[in-house]
């Protein structure tokens, strides 16, 4: 049967016509909607959503050949909506203040990340340390760094590379 003749008999109320229309577009509605919200879960929430438009809609809606230009408007208009629910749904939770608890837990957690770069950092010899603090924490050249210690740049170049590459490496086996 074409969609057409389906389309009158779901139109008359034979709802195994309707079961029969879902089985031949509902993939091809899917592939649209997840192109569309690159969300496979929330492609099957829409095909559902587009499939109940259709059937709400079937005493108005006229088909000639094919019910899936329909069905490719209806999904149209549904992944709109759902991306405009989600974009004033983030909208939204933007507006919210950090509660208490998370900032006490991202504090923590800071405090925590410094107090083991500071552990790190005075493993180093001191020119080293004194190299990589300048470098990190007064946004200084190396030339300025050199003459603030009183060094030759190179020197400074090769203190920085080591105390990183030493820093780094700690880091690295304190994360796993």
């Amino acid at each position: 049967m074409t969609d057409e003749e389906l389309w009158g008999q779901v139109r008359a109320g034979v709802s195994e016509a309707f079961g029969l229309l879902f089985e031949r577009h509902a993939q091809a509605v899917f592939a649209y909607c997840l192109r569309r919200t690159g969300t496979w879960a929330v492609a099957e929430d829409l095909v559902s959503v587009v499939f109940m438009e259709t059937w709400r809609k079937r005493t108005s809606v006229t088909v000639e050949e094919s019910l899936l230009p329909w069905l490719y408007t209806v999904a149209l208009g549904v992944t709109r909506n759902h991306q405009r629910a989600r974009k004033r749904y983030k909208t939204a939770l933007d507006k919210v203040p950090p509660q208490p608890a998370d900032d006490v837990a991202r504090r923590v957690d800071a405090e925590a990340r410094t107090r083991t770069v500071i552990a790190e950092l005075e493993k180093l010899p001191a020119g080293e340390r004194e190299v990589l603090e300048m470098s990190a924490w007064s946004d200084l050249s190396q030339a300025q760094i050199a003459r603030v210690l009183g060094i030759p740049v190179g020197t400074v170049k090769s203190r920085l590379a080591r105390a990183q590459r030493t820093v780094r490496g700690a880091l690295l086996e304190e994360a796993l």
